[in-house]
């Protein structure tokens, strides 16, 4: 595809951006402001995916393979994931 085409479909795929939200009634000004929060909006939701969506994978592989009969992991493990481990032996003073 050389670049004229190229150039062109990208100019066809903007007009029907335009026409599917309707903002080409808007004035200039106004598309600004509509394609700024919907840049945003997009951004966001990229962003909570990347860092959210892992999170809530793990955890429901982790029920899912406590119902299939999976290694059972303590309550303590899953609360201090990460983190050290907190044992409740104490060493027995003189």
């Amino acid at each position: 595809m050389d670049v004229k085409n190229m150039r062109e479909y990208l100019g066809w795929l903007y007009y029907q951006y335009l026409l599917v939200t309707g903002i080409y009634v808007l004035e200039p000004w106004e598309k600004s402001i509509f394609n700024a929060v919907l840049v945003t909006m997009v951004a966001m939701v990229i962003y909570t995916s990347y860092v959210f969506v892992p999170i809530h994978v793990r955890l429901a592989l982790q029920f899912f393979s406590g119902l299939c009969g999976g290694q059972h992991e303590s309550t303590m493990t899953l609360m201090n994931w990460g983190g050290p481990i907190i044992s409740s032996h104490h060493p027995a003073t003189n």
